[in-house]
C-alpha cells in the first residue's frame, strides 16, 4: 500500500503530523509509525480518518498502477450511478465522452 502518499498529501496541504493527528483523532505516535513505514498495515478506520482530513479517498493511498478503465467498467459505473445524476451532469458526461 502506498502509505508514503500520506506524506505527499500532508505536504500539499501544508499541515504537520501533529496537526493531522489532532484533526483526524489518530494518535501522533500511530501516525509517526505509519509515516516511517514501521506500521505496514494500519487499520481501515485509521486510514479513513486520515483520508478525511487530507480530503482524499482510500484509493488515493493505493500504489497499484491501473490501466485505463474498460468500456464495460465505464458502462457499469454509469448504469449504477446514472439515475442519481442531474441533467447538467449527464450533459457534461456526454460532452466529456465526445471530446475523447
Amino acid at each position: 500500500m502506498g502509505l508514503e502518499k500520506i506524506a505527499e498529501y500532508k505536504k500539499k496541504l501544508g499541515i504537520t503530523t501533529e496537526e493531522l493527528s489532532k484533526r483526524s483523532g489518530v494518535p501522533y505516535g500511530t501516525l509517526i509509525k505509519i509515516l516511517s513505514g514501521q506500521t505496514k498495515d494500519p487499520k481501515l478506520e485509521t486510514l479513513k480518518s486520515i483520508a478525511r482530513v487530507l480530503n482524499c479517498t482510500l484509493d488515493d493511498f493505493d500504489d497499484i498502477e491501473r490501466d485505463e478503465p474498460t468500456y464495460d467498467e465505464v458502462e457499469q459505473l454509469i448504469a449504477r450511478n446514472g439515475k442519481n445524476m442531474s441533467k447538467e451532469q449527464r450533459l457534461r458526461l456526454i460532452q466529456l465522452l465526445s471530446e475523447m
